[in-house]
């Protein structure tokens, strides 16, 4: 069973994945800059991760119990400091606190830093490799925990996220689940332009993973793909391939051409929030 001290049943999940884009916009705000266009991207896959699929105490983030969510993509902070945040492993007020001096939320993901932070991300790449660690460790401790390990569709480059797939199922690690966000962007342009990894799902097949391809902005697809990970009754490890829109909530940022760190005026910040309050779930 999930453990979560904000758990409520009257809060949907489609409320919570609003919640994060929420918590993420008013970070960047406060900066008036962050990578908040793979924030509001990904948010329905944390909301999906944290308030359905995952065991943690948000009054106990070192639990040894707890399943482990690993950020590869160290950018990616503001995203989860915001479901940190939601689920009150963080208190609400530290939100205010984004990115200045002595802050528990730097810019960048550290674990040193920030409870409920499993790693130090950021030279991509790395993440599924520590994951495959990590996962073996909890094997060899008999324990039933799960490793969740969010990466980008960019660290599809790196060769070291193939040789941790390779590893991976050579070890059958059936306690190890990869999510990819797919969102088509990198520093350099779209993904599938830069370096394309297609045809995806074969890759992952190829190496031995059950692999899932979904759209990663649709809860209860997510939701069925969660499950069928984490209940698969097969020894190895498994993918979720999340094809997610940058931006998505805020259509004035979703059109725009370059999003990986998607520009954001100082007037523009009040109105991305406003656009998102008129789309907040009922």
């Amino acid at each position: 069973m999930t453990i979560t001290a904000t758990s409520d049943a009257n809060i949907s999940l489609a409320e919570r994945a609003w919640n994060i884009r929420h918590k993420s916009l008013r970070m960047g705000a406060v900066q008036k800059q962050g990578y908040v266009g793979q924030a509001l991207g990904v948010s329905d896959v944390l909301a999906v991760s944290y308030f359905h699929a995952m065991n943690y105490r948000p009054d106990d983030p070192e639990w040894e119990g707890r399943d482990r969510y690993l950020l590869s993509i160290g950018h990616y902070a503001i995203a989860l400091y915001a479901v940190l945040l939601e689920a009150g492993v963080l208190p609400e007020f530290e939100l205010e606190t984004y990115g200045t001096d002595d802050s528990r939320l730097p810019m960048s993901g550290m674990a040193s830093y920030t409870p409920g932070m499993e790693i130090t991300g950021g030279s991509l790449g790395h993440g599924l490799g520590i994951g495959v660690g990590m996962a073996l460790g909890l094997k060899r401790k008999q324990s039933g925990s799960f490793i969740y390990n969010l990466m980008s569709d960019g660290e599809l480059n790196e060769g070291s996220t193939w040789e941790a797939a390779m590893s991976a199922s050579h070890h059958k690690l059936d306690n190890l689940i990869c999510i990819v966000d797919f969102n088509d962007q990198q520093a350099d342009g779209p993904s599938t332009q830069t370096l394309s990894s297609e045809p995806l799902q074969d890759k992952w097949e190829a190496f031995g993973w059950y692999t899932q391809r979904v759209d990663g902005n649709d809860i209860d697809a997510l939701v069925e793909a969660f499950d069928n990970a984490r209940y698969l009754d097969e020894p190895k490890p498994r993918v979720i391939i999340c094809n997610t829109r940058m931006c998505k909530g805020v259509p004035f940022l979703e059109e725009r051409e370059i999003t990986h760190f998607v520009r954001v005026e100082s007037d523009e910040w009040d109105l991305a929030l406003n656009v998102l309050e008129e789309g907040k779930p009922l």
